[in-house]
């Protein structure tokens, strides 16, 4: 149904497939940019993605200005204080970002201090509250699930007060997404799993919350296509670059969709237990996702059912009854994620990744007040997330 009134908006240039990381000096040039900031981690040097990108500017005759590798899993409002800092002294004029969620988010957080003169990030928290253009921004994402590379969303820990800030502004979209299988060449099966579920569960909000659109939903139902042809086989063969590449542009379209129409409840709950019991972001996705789809079944009858046929395909979609298109879908979601704990350990409770009962109610008050639940097509209460969280116990 097309809504009365949308907007849609994703200015990045994508770059997608073999040798894509070679181009990186290219874009560079084009953007005006000579002396980058390299932001990534360790296991990028470790692993070699980090050599490639730096060989091929050293081709180019671009000059780093400074490489920056210790980004910590949850980066931090003073780890990007801090990195701003080290930008203005090297005399840097643009990012690359080679890394996972937490490299790109930090990114995004730098890039809005070095563009405008800022000394604290906590300036910035709330809704494009930045105008203009700011630095040359080229991200590289080293895992297929936060979609960070393409979406005007930026989580980062408050550490002082135990919750994840979330800055969104069409401003802080990168510039260039570059996606080579490379780069997830070496990603663990554990952690491709869990980033793949966090990116299907994206695009499954994406496409049944309220804010929904004609333009996000194609990137949402093509994303979790992807992700249920491509998931299993690259947690199985990490190494199989068709699926790898799959992977990366699945989960780029829901990063892109969900920047237009945004998340729901599975994130608020996903969110706080996060912030409240430093639960890895793509377990927690993995753990609520079914039990998130159950509450909100009732008004997304017909959207579940249409992620059914993405999902599952054609035969399975005619043969279910209409009015079971839903529950079916959730059913076949589910069933895909307990297999992944089968395959390599996946989680699939709370108990298994440290949260405790006592903890429910402080999680349940930061996830009423979280800005996802506002679009989710169910009220998300009290109550409600706390009867979610017996559920996933």
């Amino acid at each position: 149904m097309l809504p009365e009134y949308y907007e849609f908006k994703n200015s990045v240039k994508i770059i997608s497939g073999k040798n894509a990381l070679e181009n990186i000096p290219f874009e560079l040039s084009n953007l005006e940019a000579k002396r980058p900031l390299i932001l990534t981690t360790k296991s990028m040097i470790r692993n070699g993605q980090l050599k490639i990108v730096t060989d091929a500017m050293e081709n180019a005759n671009i000059e780093v200005g400074l490489i920056f590798k210790d980004i910590p899993q949850d980066s931090s409002i003073e780890i990007v204080n801090s990195i701003s800092q080290l930008y203005k002294e090297n005399n840097c004029d643009s990012i690359v970002a080679i890394g996972g969620g937490s490299v790109i988010d930090t990114a995004k957080g730098v890039n809005m201090l070095v563009s405008t003169n800022a000394t604290d990030l906590k300036e910035y928290m709330g809704l494009e509250i930045l105008g203009g253009k700011l630095n040359p921004f080229i991200a590289v994402p080293s895992t297929s699930g936060t979609g960070s590379e393409a979406t005007l969303v930026s989580v980062i820990a408050d550490t002082s007060r135990k919750v994840k800030m979330e800055f969104i502004s069409y401003s802080i979209l990168p510039d260039v997404a570059v996606l080579d299988p490379r780069m997830t060449a070496t990603l663990p099966s554990k952690l491709t799993a869990s980033t793949g579920i966090d990116a299907l569960t994206h695009s499954i909000e994406a496409f049944s919350g309220f804010q929904k659109n004609p333009i996000s939903d194609v990137y949402a139902l093509t994303s979790i296509e992807l992700i249920s042809n491509y998931l299993e086989k690259a947690v199985v063969d990490g190494k199989d670059e068709k699926a790898r590449l799959a992977m990366a542009n699945g989960s780029l379209m829901a990063g892109i969709a969900f920047s237009n129409s945004m998340v729901g409840i599975v994130h608020a709950i996903g969110h706080a237990c996060g912030g409240v019991c430093n639960v890895p972001h793509g377990d927690a996705m993995t753990i609520l996702l079914p039990h998130c789809m159950n509450l909100n079944l009732e008004l997304c009858q017909e959207e579940y059912g249409r992620i059914l046929l993405a999902f599952s395909g054609p035969e399975v979609y005619s043969q279910t009854p209409r009015e079971d298109r839903g529950r079916r879908c959730i059913d076949e979601i589910n069933k895909f994620i307990n297999k992944f704990n089968e395959i390599c350990g996946l989680p699939n409770k709370l108990r298994d990744v440290g949260v405790k009962k006592e903890d429910f109610e402080t999680i349940a008050k930061t996830a009423i007040n979280d800005g996802a639940a506002i679009v989710n097509p169910v009220e998300v209460t009290f109550d409600r997330v706390m009867k979610i969280l017996e559920e996933a116990y």
